[in-house]
């Protein structure tokens, strides 16, 4: 056996496509060669990268019903990893198989991710880290890292390590920026998870 990781294997059928559960933190992907197309049906996947210094670097998060591994379409090279950031179920797709209704699909989500990346951008040019940290927790508010609290709010589940790899900065400055935050009342902050108390005053300084 080669050291080389191996990206885990479907373990059930679903219809035409394999079905590959996976556990959180499971890397799913390596950079490398395409195979397959990957659509996940339930959970969360996390696409990230890692630059020379060894810091990471969340790209987008593919909630369900979104596709990663669209390299595979054109043959070209995976450069990025795709980690599970909970128990997740993926559809392993050929891109062969793919008929008129899923090539549909995917253009539709291709537009989108299109669209993210555009936003992503724009806040990591544009915006101060209190908008992109404001505007990444809005985001998140239906994914499987979400909960509700108490009162109803969607609670966040994320530690500021990720939540700093996400907006492009570093955990110490994050944790100061989600202290200002909770003293705007926008967010109450807690170990691991942030609850979003005041939406309204989120959306305003995310500015989108």
């Amino acid at each position: 056996m080669s050291g080389t990781p191996q990206t885990p294997q479907p373990v059930a059928k679903s219809g035409y496509m394999d079905l590959l559960s996976v556990e959180a933190g499971e890397v799913t992907l390596f950079p490398g060669s395409p195979d397959n197309l990957y659509r996940v049906q339930e959970g969360l996947i996390r696409i990230h990268t890692v630059d020379d210094e060894g810091n990471g670097l969340t790209l987008r998060y593919v909630k369900p019903g979104g596709y990663f591994g669209e390299e595979a379409l054109v043959g070209l090279p995976r450069r990025y990893f795709a980690e599970a950031v909970t128990s997740s179920s993926i559809e392993v797709i050929s891109p062969a198989t793919l008929g008129p209704q899923e090539n549909l699909k995917l253009t539709t989500h291709l537009v989108e991710a299109i669209e993210r990346l555009y936003r992503s951008l724009y806040r990591l040019s544009g915006k101060r880290l209190k908008a992109r940290i404001a505007a990444e927790l809005l985001d998140l508010q239906d994914s499987a890292l979400a909960t509700a609290g108490t009162g109803g709010e969607a609670v966040v589940h994320i530690t500021h390590d990720d939540l700093a790899a996400a907006v492009g900065s570093v955990r110490e400055t994050v944790t100061k920026v989600v202290g200002e935050l909770s003293r705007q009342g926008a967010i109450h902050a807690g170990y691991g998870k942030i609850a979003l108390t005041n939406l309204e005053t989120l959306r305003a300084i995310a500015g989108e």
